[in-house]
């Protein structure tokens, strides 16, 4: 993410912070929204981490969520956790001292490592969308296109890249005008780009990818409606035939077989999961444009128009709407995807009770539990099989 105009905040937290006046009736409102802004922010951080860190362990040691997708879901959670530690404590500083107090060099640090983590993140969403497409639209190609080895090659293509557009161009000084370096104050870490390199950072970082997953996202879900349908015209036929054929049966007294096998069973229980993941993935994609698009339509409409002013709760908002993200997409895996809320379930269980020592021979044996479950689905029973059709 680039940092637009991050400085002191003159006004806004001089008297919260410690600064004298003279009515308290006028100081107090301004303590608590002190206090309630820093307990705002502290909680974005804490959240962010071990949510993220929640996901890292839980593929880690749940076997079943060990797919190549989610080598992309562990990445990204790792991108946000840095943006945790590494990002938001220095934003966080910014509003707490309200000014800055870490030197140029580290300041120099901190933007190239806001705009390098933001565009990994959504490079890593790009990452998944292509895997979604290829899974949903070109099922039989996914297997030979999205192997291993092309996963590694995508995810260090993705932490790679943002390199080019970070920490080289900040560091040597291209991203600015040469009258901020000579006017640069050491207690003030602003990030005033000039209009090249805010047109090209952030089309890198955010228009491109973003137009590219929206492109594909759409081809994703019209492809999944289209499955859906012909799956339920399959369910309406097979029915009619298992009727007919049972009818049959029974009039010439022989045995009636029906029409299905564990084959397509397993095809439409396979097919289900993708198309949960894809949904559950959308949403994340969302989140990810609803939290970022506000902050980069401010991020290049303030770097393009020199005379604009905006007060600096704006900028600061923007910033941390954005951050808000980072801590979301857990929520988001926890409330949508049932492998992962039951993955989360059992490492908290873990990681909390001090008589529980599950290990992954634990999670081996919930597996061939639902492999047992979902056995049965084989039986040939038209009542089971026809509810399993209706569900999708």
């Amino acid at each position: 993410m680039d940092q637009v105009n991050v400085s002191r905040n003159e006004s806004d937290n001089a008297t919260a912070s410690g600064g004298g006046g003279d009515g308290v009736g006028d100081e107090w409102p301004q303590v608590v929204m002190f206090k309630l802004r820093t307990a705002v922010l502290l909680l974005i951080v804490i959240a962010a981490v071990l949510g993220n860190l929640l996901v890292i362990v839980s593929v880690m040691r749940q076997r079943k969520l060990r797919v190549i997708t989610n080598y992309f879901v562990v990445s990204l959670a790792f991108a946000d956790i840095l943006v945790a530690m590494v990002v938001m404590p220095f934003n966080f500083s910014v509003q707490f001292y309200n000014e800055w107090i870490f030197g140029p060099v580290i300041c120099d640090l901190w933007n190239s490592s806001d705009v390098y983590f933001t565009s990994t993140s959504i490079l890593h969403l790009c990452c998944i969308s292509v895997d979604r497409y290829y899974a949903i639209v070109k099922p039989l190609k996914y297997p030979i296109k999205m192997t291993k080895k092309m996963a590694f090659v995508m995810l260090a293509a993705t932490w790679l890249s943002p390199i080019t557009i970070s920490y080289a161009p900040i560091f040597m000084g291209w991203y600015t005008t040469k009258e901020h370096i000579l006017t640069r104050e050491l207690n003030e870490c602003d990030f005033k780009v000039n209009k090249p390199y805010a047109v090209i950072s952030s089309s890198i970082s955010f228009w491109i990818p973003c137009t590219i997953m929206i492109f594909t996202y759409l081809a994703i879900f019209k492809e999944a409606n289209r499955q859906e349908k012909a799956l339920h015209a399959r369910a309406g036929n097979a029915m009619l035939m298992h009727r007919h054929s049972r009818e049959v049966g029974d009039k010439n007294g022989a045995l009636h077989i029906n029409a299905n096998t564990p084959t397509k069973d397993r095809n439409i229980l396979k097919m289900k999961r993708e198309h949960k993941a894809a949904r559950t993935l959308g949403i994340i994609m969302g989140a990810f444009i609803l939290c970022w698009l506000p902050f980069f339509l401010f991020y290049v409409s303030t770097s393009l128009c020199d005379t604009c002013e905006y007060p600096e709760v704006v900028t600061v908002i923007m910033f941390w709407t954005g951050y808000f993200n980072s801590a979301l997409n857990p929520i988001i895996y926890a409330y949508f995807n049932r492998d992962f809320r039951n993955a989360f379930k059992n490492t908290l269980a873990c990681a909390f009770c001090s008589f529980c020592k599950r290990s992954a021979s634990d999670l081996d044996a919930m597996e061939r539990l639902e492999r047992r479950g979902s056995a049965q689905l084989r039986v040939p029973i038209p009542s089971r099989r026809t509810s399993d059709l209706a569900s999708l």
